[in-house]
């Protein structure tokens, strides 16, 4: 099969490798119609080489269609539409029963002291080829996949994966009081849909922060006050102004380690990609390399007494707080990688309404071929040709 491959920094490709095989009764092979490139992709494709190995393949974000199932895949069956989970989690164990399925104590990637594991992410969360492929194995099918309905085009679905619950557990976990502020750092894919979700919930007022003009006026459209970096460099102040001087009753951070202005934190990435693999991964995983202006940000626009949630990743060591440690352990302020099955129940009704009251079939900016995937890439990264959101599209 044909599947987007990791080279080396800013080094994707499209090979050629093996065709995904039933490994565990619990398996299916799915037959992949669209996969995301997600902004955490890009911290694979920047920063996290020290951990990928030469050919992993790439993708978290994948739905298709049902071809093969194990004999214990539960009530799968081929000929099924479903939506793929980018955390692997089995459903019966202590953390998926109390909700926390990205810390499923089947699939934890123990020797690394990580949670879940995860498509397409790196040795930490477990090496599992990804969907940004024509195939891919499903471990834990009786639970993980997502079955949607024939009909509607992939969009209307695809965000399932990632996307909508990460940016539904942000909000929720953002605590915004009925008719309250929410500010969200960050008007990428998940930014956009915190704001969707948030004034869909009921908040008063959301405020957008961003620096690239597609970003601000996809959000206005859907009804979100919007701060422009580059001309409003000072954005607590700007948000003061707007929530009675007070500041938000919460706020988001839909950015993490890839927040622009932070000079230091830039050159620290860069350097650590000029290191060898050993020592790049140490550094990664022990220095404080973040870029925390946002984080700072959002610290200084909350009210008194508000919440930040933080939905953007971060992954260092030595920061002025353990971010790598928190965000893993999902440990509050409030944090952690979006347990998607938990929300499932609550977001499928909206992205089947035809009335499409979360807006998904406004959020990708370009439907590719698996085969652009190296110039989507490249793209997305560098913002170029409008591109907010990227899905991937086998032939």
């Amino acid at each position: 099969m044909k599947a987007v491959t990791w080279h080396g920094k800013r080094d994707v490709r499209v090979d050629t490798v093996d065709d995904p095989k039933l490994l565990e009764p619990t398996d299916a092979i799915i037959r992949v119609t669209s996969s995301g490139i997600c902004g955490s992709d890009l911290h694979l494709y920047e920063v996290l080489g020290p951990f990928m190995g030469e050919g992993d393949i790439l993708g978290h974000e994948p739905m298709g269609v049902v071809e093969e199932v194990g004999a214990e895949a539960g009530a799968l069956k081929p000929g099924d539409r479903v939506v793929v989970p980018f955390n692997i989690s089995c459903g019966h164990c202590y953390m998926c029963e109390t909700g926390l399925q990205s810390q499923c104590e089947t699939t934890q990637v123990k020797a690394q002291g990580k949670g879940a594991a995860l498509f397409g992410y790196t040795k930490l969360y477990g090496q599992v080829p990804g969907g940004q492929a024509e195939y891919l194995r499903v471990p834990q099918a009786q639970y993980g996949p997502i079955k949607v309905p024939d009909g509607p085009p992939d969009e209307q679905f695809v965000y399932l994966s990632d996307v909508l619950p990460t940016a539904w557990q942000a909000v929720a976990y953002a605590d915004v009081p009925d008719g309250g502020s929410l500010v969200v750092f960050g008007l990428g894919p998940i930014g956009q849909m915190c704001c969707r979700v948030a004034l869909h919930r009921g908040a008063g007022k959301v405020i957008g922060v961003d620096l690239v003009d597609e970003r601000l006026t996809m959000a206005e459209r859907h009804g979100v006050t919007t701060v422009d970096l580059r001309t409003q460099p000072e954005a607590g102040g700007v948000i003061r102004d707007l929530t009675g001087g007070r500041g938000a009753d919460a706020v988001i951070d839909a950015v993490g380690m890839e927040a622009h202005g932070a000079p230091a934190g830039k050159l620290a990435h860069q350097l650590v990609g000029l290191l060898p693999k050993p020592i790049a991964a140490k550094v990664t995983e022990k220095a404080g390399i973040d870029r925390l202006s946002v984080l700072y940000a959002a610290i200084d626009a909350v009210r008194r007494g508000g919440t930040v949630s933080l939905s953007g990743v971060y992954g260092g060591m030595l920061d002025p707080l353990p971010m790598m440690e928190l965000f893993d352990k999902q440990i509050q302020l409030r944090m952690g990688q979006a347990n998607v099955r938990r929300w499932i129940d609550d977001i499928l009704p909206l992205v089947g309404d035809d009335a499409d009251p979360l807006g998904v079939r406004d959020l990708a900016t370009h439907r590719l071929p698996l085969e652009d995937a190296p110039q989507a890439y490249k793209m997305f990264q560098e913002k170029t040709n409008g591109a907010i959101k990227v899905l991937l599209q086998p032939a």
